[in-house]
């Protein structure tokens, strides 16, 4: 998976936007503005960890109760 796809999809696996992605991992805007619009690619390690912290921390929101 490329990193565009990759961190986007990390992001919206916490449900949350830019800004609030940006802003909880201390990563500036326009590194992950860049990642998104694929114009920089951030090293493959730090996507892993990123995934790695997500799942561990339990930061994935689930799709079924943002419904209801």
């Amino acid at each position: 998976m490329d990193c565009k796809t990759k961190i986007k999809e990390l992001r919206e696996m916490t449900g949350m936007n830019r800004v609030e992605f940006c802003e909880y991992f201390q990563i500036p805007y326009p590194t992950v503005t860049d990642w998104e619009r694929d114009t920089r690619h951030a090293p493959e390690y730090v996507l892993r960890l990123l995934e790695y912290y997500i799942r561990m921390e339990k930061l994935v929101k689930d799709k079924n109760n943002e419904d209801k």
